[in-house]
């Protein structure tokens, strides 16, 4: 297949194009700048220069693939104009791609559902703070009645592997260097599911090959792993002591991210396309250090 991908050169578009190239496909890799062009056809794919405000680059690259994998997205990521591209992106390639059954892959986040983990089945309802990108996300699905096989991949909190410098497990890394402590918010016992971008990779690449139109799928490799204890890891590591700190100590997405238990379930996932998560979960590759060099 040859597939246009956007965030080629992103974190995750840096894992998941290699996938795609070993797996015999021939990948387009959208780049917005000489940097980015340059990581793109160092990985062997093809150059697209533009951005998601170029439709034009993006309905070109649609129509001349057999498919679309959505990874690019403004930051920061809940502001309006972030929102309001990438909304428009997705409607580009949904109406570029409108009859031919070719897949389109967009990015989403695996919900909350308070008491238990969320599920590949879980209703999309936008509310919350990511209520505008659930939207987009309901608009990808409904591309399947235009005649795309358009799929969802929900990333987790933590899309984690060596090389990962701006995620959530970054940011508390130097929040606990700056403050002389690992912290977390109440008992930490709030959950978050994780993701190592190899096995992430490795699911976008089932999806763009043989996911189902309308399939929603979760990228979950840890179901839920404690808040207190990423920050006990993070600690041992720094040589800091972890313990609760008050909300007043984070700011903005970081108390909602510490503070709600957030579990997510890839079983239906699994099944579908067989997709077996292979790497380190987040404790243990935390623990190998190569967050800390």
């Amino acid at each position: 297949m040859r597939i246009f991908v956007t965030g080629a050169s992103g974190w995750i578009g840096s894992a998941v194009v290699p996938e795609l190239i070993g797996a015999g496909h021939q990948v387009l890799g959208l780049a917005r700048s000489d940097t980015a062009a340059r990581a793109v056809a160092d990985m062997g794919a093809e150059v697209v220069r533009g951005d998601l405000n170029d439709i034009e680059v993006l309905r070109a690259g649609a129509l001349d693939s057999d498919g679309v994998i959505h990874l690019a997205f403004v930051v920061p990521s809940v502001t309006e104009v972030a929102t309001r591209t990438d909304a428009r992106a997705v409607e580009t390639f949904a109406a570029a791609l409108a009859g031919s059954g070719k897949p389109l892959v967009v990015s989403g986040a695996t919900l909350v559902r308070p008491g238990r983990p969320a599920t590949e089945r879980d209703e999309l309802v936008p509310a919350g703070p990511i209520a505008a990108r659930i939207t987009t996300m309901r608009a990808a699905l409904a591309a399947a009645d235009r005649g795309v096989r358009s799929c969802l991949v929900m990333l987790p909190r933590s899309v984690h592997g060596e090389g990962e410098r701006h995620g959530f497990v970054p940011q508390l890394i130097a929040m606990a260097r700056a403050k002389g402590v690992s912290g977390y918010l109440g008992d930490g016992a709030g959950r978050w599911p994780a993701v190592h971008v190899k096995d992430a990779a490795s699911l976008y690449r089932l999806a763009v090959e043989q996911a189902p139109a309308g399939a929603v799928l979760n990228a979950v490799g840890d179901e839920g792993v404690p808040v207190r204890e990423i920050a006990e890891v993070i600690g041992r590591q720094l040589d800091l002591p972890a313990r609760s700190l008050p909300a007043t100590e984070y700011q903005g997405m970081h108390v909602y991210l510490l503070g709600t238990d957030m579990p997510a379930s890839s079983a239906l996932t699994q099944e579908l396309l067989g997709w077996k998560p292979t790497h380190a979960g987040l404790v243990e590759d935390i623990e190998q250090g190569h967050y800390f060099i």
